[in-house]
């Protein structure tokens, strides 16, 4: 091994619902994982500062070493909300360590469900991302957060709800068990409601997005119409990516395979299962890099 080789690599995973942090040896063998609360670079910085750094103690307690012998480590940072090389700078500078690369969500997304292979990602958590990679050329749609964007997220979908439980309250939409639901959760009070969005980040709105699933399965009109609504943006950023016959599509998250049945035959005959998810893509990602400082002169 060069005197420039790093002795493991750290990978790290976060958005707007948690954050996940594994290390992994020069083989790429997994030695420790954790999980942690929301890491959200653009929303709460200081939040995912706190959760990364946590995730980061308990994955250097389990392995026994010091926070400075972790940081001689080689990382790649995933997180939602880097949007500018200025936001990545920012990151970087809260961990110090031998070399970090910081990028948004959606790259460690891309290198896990897709590795080396071409392909379409749909990842819906919390937020949203769609990609496509043939060869060295990538093509995104959206995933500029949620006051923007993020369409068919599950933040998206919890809104949405909320939003149509007040258009029931108003009288001008017919209530469903789904939004009655909603509304009781708030006491039946708009006034409590309101107050709640006032407050809100993407993650609160994300924690109604089990419910609409689960209503949409059960045949609820709400639940469907949400449903329906997300699947028409994800069909035109397929299409916006040029998805086309003979193209594989992940479908990963806690809410992306849930709208499978709601796109059209072509997409669900291309569904494929991913190759790794985001953090293992995170540590691919980290340990390429520390390949490439292990070569270097």
């Amino acid at each position: 091994m060069s005197k420039h080789a790093a002795p493991f690599v750290i990978g790290c995973d976060g958005g707007g619902t948690g954050c996940r942090v594994a290390v992994a040896d020069l083989q790429g063998h997994m030695l420790a994982q954790a999980a942690g609360g929301p890491a959200n670079a653009a929303s709460a910085f200081d939040v995912m500062a706190a959760n990364v750094s946590a995730g980061l103690a308990d994955v250097a307690l389990q392995l026994g070493l010091s926070m400075q012998d972790l940081m001689r480590g080689v990382a790649h940072f995933g997180l939602a909300g880097v949007m500018t090389p200025q936001d990545a700078s920012r990151v970087a500078a809260a961990f110090p360590f031998a070399q970090i690369c910081v990028t948004e969500d959606r790259v460690v997304a891309v290198a896990g469900a897709l590795g080396a292979a071409d392909g379409v990602l749909i990842a819906i958590g919390t937020g949203t991302i769609v990609a496509a990679r043939r060869g060295l050329q990538a093509k995104n749609v959206g995933g500029w957060g949620l006051k923007l964007s993020d369409q068919a997220s599950g933040a998206w979908l919890g809104r949405g709800l909320l939003e149509h439980a007040l258009l029931c309250h108003d009288g001008l939409e017919e209530h469903t068990d789904l939004t009655r639901a909603a509304f009781a959760d708030f006491g039946d009070d708009p006034a409590r409601l309101v107050a709640f969005a006032a407050r809100a980040f993407p993650a609160d709105y994300a924690r109604f997005a089990p419910q609409i699933i689960a209503a949409a399965k059960a045949g609820d009109a709400a639940g469907q119409m949400l449903m329906r609504r997300g699947a028409a943006y994800l069909i035109r950023a397929l299409e916006a990516v040029d998805f086309a016959k003979g193209d594989a599509l992940c479908l990963t998250g806690g809410v992306a395979p849930h709208y499978a049945l709601y796109l059209p035959v072509s997409a669900q005959d291309a569904i494929v299962p991913p190759q790794g998810s985001a953090l293992d893509g995170a540590l691919r990602l980290a340990l390429q890099a520390a390949r490439e400082m292990e070569g270097a002169p």
